[in-house]
């Protein structure tokens, strides 16, 4: 049988890299999926290639009014959800010395106050035993030059996870954290880096993680599933990593 056979399940950020690779995956796996983009840009072009597939609904995490119009449909048209994997977010690397304050509040807007209200206002549609997956980072733990603020946001999700899972009865909502390394995925050239920079950047990140590759979207999507589904069933609260090893060695 399907592992989410007949379940509802919010990707956002689902237009590309791991949020399209698990929203696939989640489908093929018996899921009804929507998807969000952030953008009118990325949720036309995302209609037009993914439409036939997932309900796609333009929303971008940081705006609450967004969140607010994304749930509505959700509740008008499925009434619930039992899966939601909060995914969507940014990556911006600079030295500390350089960050302003507008740099420091697009992160935490996105990765931060757009997840924790993304969590937040699905929780009346959660159905009892959903399961909620929270996109993070190695960088969680692991500390890399240019990436304070990036690291920071991605410790605050995880954060959450423990929270939660201490507030809201893990009978009734499960939320785990998947910890990403560095995943072959569009995010690197959305960085600010000038190529020559991004080119060094990656090769470094490749080179000092135990695999000695990058991971692929699809690696993370099957861990995705994991989370979401009864196969992980007595996990609650936990960080997985799917790191190729970079924060374990």
């Amino acid at each position: 049988m399907s592992k989410l056979n007949q379940k509802i399940a919010l990707v956002t950020g689902g237009n590309s890299g791991i949020g399209l690779a698990t929203a696939k995956l989640f489908k093929d796996e018996g899921a009804k999926v929507i998807i969000t983009a952030r953008s009118n840009e990325t949720y036309e072009k995302a209609k037009k290639e993914y439409g036939a597939h997932f309900d796609i609904v333009q929303a971008d995490v940081s705006k609450v009014a967004d969140l607010d119009r994304l749930y509505a449909h959700i509740k008008d048209k499925y009434g619930k959800l039992d899966v939601l994997f909060a995914n969507a977010g940014v990556a911006l690397f600079a030295p500390t010395t350089s960050i302003d304050p507008d740099f420091f509040d697009n992160q935490f807007n996105t990765n931060v106050k757009g997840l924790y209200f993304t969590v937040q206002k699905a929780l009346p549609l959660l159905a009892k035993g959903s399961t909620v997956v929270l996109n993070a980072s190695v960088v969680s733990v692991k500390g890399f030059a240019g990436a304070s603020v990036y690291s920071a946001t991605k410790a605050a999700v995880r954060s959450f996870a423990r929270s939660w899972t201490g507030e809201i009865p893990v009978q009734d909502v499960r939320f785990n954290v998947l910890s990403p390394g560095p995943i072959e995925t569009p995010i690197y050239s959305k960085m600010g880096m000038p190529a020559q920079d991004l080119d060094g950047f990656t090769a470094h990140m490749a080179s000092t993680t135990p695999i000695k590759r990058f991971g692929t979207a699809d690696e993370m999507a099957k861990v995705a599933l994991f989370l979401a589904s009864d196969d992980s069933s007595y996990i609650a609260g936990a960080e997985i990593f799917a790191d190729g090893g970079a924060g374990q060695v």
